[in-house]
């Protein structure tokens, strides 16, 4: 286990990006500061050990059936692996970079916004939130709007593009 710092903010080697799709071109290093902005300063977090896995439709599809017994890809899975909420959390969260393409399409914005929807989306599931049960799933939507729209604030997400 990682220690805790003095200043109460995750330490940016607790947060793993790793990208598995060759799908699109992504600036890693920002996905990582912007995931280290979530926890700290979004949510404000005093711990945080998350790896983000970007994959291929393929590669979630397999890990959907695999762990879920769902067939087909999705955009986000979350696997908490002793999470205390709210102020530690520690999981993997796979993010479909196909399937934010497609989304991104269907509702008219952009992949990269999607791609950081999902990433906050994922943290939410290791704070405990619930997209299951409709009241749940209003409460988890407005607070992933409320951080989509601070991330939007504080970064380019555009530039998540690798050029």
């Amino acid at each position: 286990m990682a220690r805790l710092r003095a200043n109460k903010m995750p330490a940016t080697d607790e947060i793993l990006i790793s990208n598995r799709q060759r799908g699109r071109r992504i600036d890693t290093k920002l996905l990582k500061t912007l995931a280290t902005w979530l926890v700290s300063d979004g949510l404000g977090l005093a711990h945080a050990e998350v790896g983000f896995h970007l994959v291929s439709a393929t590669e979630m599809a397999r890990i959907h059936e695999e762990f879920m017994g769902i067939s087909g890809s999705t955009d986000v899975i979350t696997f908490d692996h002793g999470s205390e909420p709210p102020r530690r959390i520690h999981g993997e969260i796979f993010i479909g970079i196909d399937d934010a393409v497609a989304q991104a399409r269907a509702f008219k914005t952009t992949w990269q916004s999607e791609v950081t929807r999902y990433v906050i989306h994922g943290v939410l599931h290791l704070l405990g939130y619930d997209d299951l049960k409709p009241r749940a799933r209003t409460k988890m939507k407005r607070e992933e709007n409320r951080l989509l729209r601070a991330a939007a604030k504080n970064f380019a997400l555009a530039d998540l593009e690798k050029r």
